[in-house]
């Protein structure tokens, strides 16, 4: 085999086959395929296209470079999710366990932060103690024992993306459908779940900002693992705004300890519970969707995901008593400064990624992986889409480690939302359904 004839029949328009893909990813994990072999791969890839058989091809050699885990011994489906990403999305933190509260089981493998989206384990570590890297052998104890798990890849899980990925990003190949999908579900199917559901985000906080890209990333998720054999569909949802009216690690896990101890509705728990309502149903642990999302909202409102979430929480090393003290537990950044518009009107417009911008400026994200997060600061009580907005009422709260910064992204939030005359026309929080 050979990685130039792979390379020259791809950029020719031939789709590859099992054998030449498998030998590529292998290729990427050990070595054998160089950089500029792979820079080579994915352009041609970025240019050409691959079919949903090839991509199906790819995602599955991909995912067999390292370990493939299996639940034989598990007394119930093995459900998971995944978001594409967006700016206030916490949804992972509330569905693991009201999934587990229902009879699933979900070994969740979650990334970190890295532009101007949150990423679910920085949240999760914000929690003193948490730690969310822990080996297989953990891994299946915590499933068994709490029913749901949150935690990082190891170096084992899809090794060839790992390389393959630090290649796109700098070949300018990060934006191909099929190279995403094919990352995305290398370590999604790593895990082996029995029933899988996309959040494809949609909007100026997610990385898709138009309804037809969004579109065709999940259908290109969705025909991928159906056709790698995972029963799979996928969510395009509403990403105009953020999901929740805090951004930040230990801010975002309040809105969830909210969520999970208030009975409130909100946007987060109405896409938590369609979500779920998706994978109970396909799992058979639901009639159907609605009476899955049913179940789901019943966990939440009368406590049992709290409960299920705090086993979690010290199950990965966090306070035994996190559920009764959670408010006096989690960080708290030492600066709090309110921002105020200078007009009258109403919130038109939110520009997302902005504002996911302004709270890595804040010490919140990471600009490179290796950059130190504060978990503490962030924004809250950030005003919706529609709000209506005079001068003494505040736009936002910043949340800063020292004034200077403060004042930086009270700079950033102001330039960040639109004022109008009018509100404006709220799109849904869920566009379609691809199943």
């Amino acid at each position: 085999m050979d990685a130039r004839a792979i390379i020259a029949g791809l950029r020719q328009g031939e789709q590859p086959d099992a054998e030449q893909l498998s030998w590529f990813a292998q290729g990427l994990a050990d070595g054998r395929v160089s950089d500029a072999q792979a820079g080579a791969f994915a352009m041609a890839v970025c240019l050409q296209g691959l079919k949903t058989d090839a991509r199906s091809l790819l995602t599955r050699a991909m995912r067999d470079t390292g370990d493939v885990l299996t639940w034989g011994d598990l007394d119930g489906p093995v459900l998971d999710k995944h978001s594409t990403g967006g700016v206030g999305d916490c949804v992972s933190l509330l569905l693991a366990p009201a999934l587990a509260e229902c009879g699933a089981y979900v070994p969740m493998i979650s990334g970190r932060g890295l532009g101007h989206t949150g990423g679910t384990l920085d949240k999760l570590e914000a929690i003193p103690g948490v730690s969310t890297q822990v080996d297989e052998t953990r891994l299946r104890h915590i499933l068994q024992d709490v029913g749901c798990a949150i935690v990082g890849a190891t170096s084992q899980i899809a090794p060839a993306d790992k390389r393959l990925y630090a290649i796109r990003d700098v070949t300018g190949t990060v934006e191909s459908i099929d190279l995403i999908t094919a990352s995305i579900l290398s370590k999604k199917l790593a895990a082996s779940p029995d029933v899988l559901v996309l959040d494809v985000k949609v909007g100026s906080g997610a990385f898709m900002k138009s309804l037809s890209d969004a579109r065709a990333l999940a259908k290109s998720l969705a025909d991928t693992a159906n056709a790698a054999g995972c029963k799979t569909s996928a969510y395009i949802s509403d990403m105009s705004q953020p999901l929740v009216a805090s951004l930040g690690n230990a801010l975002e896990v309040r809105e969830v300890m909210q969520a999970l101890t208030s009975g409130q509705d909100n946007r987060l728990v109405a896409i938590t519970c369609a979500l779920g309502g998706a994978l109970l149903a396909d799992g058979g642990l639901a009639e159907n969707s609605n009476a899955g999302a049913a179940q789901i909202a019943a966990t939440i409102r009368d406590g049992r995901a709290a409960e299920r979430f705090a086993r979690m929480i010290a199950a990965l090393g966090g306070p035994a008593d996190f559920l009764q003290r959670w408010e006096g537990i989690l960080p708290v950044a030492p600066v709090q400064q309110a921002v105020f518009a200078s007009e009258t009107g109403y919130i038109a417009s939110i520009d997302g990624e902005a504002l996911g911008l302004a709270v890595v400026g804040l010490g919140g994200g990471r600009q490179v992986e290796e950059d130190r997060i504060d978990p503490s600061v962030g924004l809250s009580d950030l005003l919706p889409l529609g709000a209506a907005v005079t001068p003494d009422v505040p736009l936002a709260v910043v949340h800063a480690a020292d004034t200077a910064s403060a004042e930086a992204a009270a700079l950033a939030v102001r330039r960040a939302l639109t004022i109008g005359a009018q509100p404006p026309v709220l799109a849904p929080l869920v566009h379609e359904r691809i199943a």
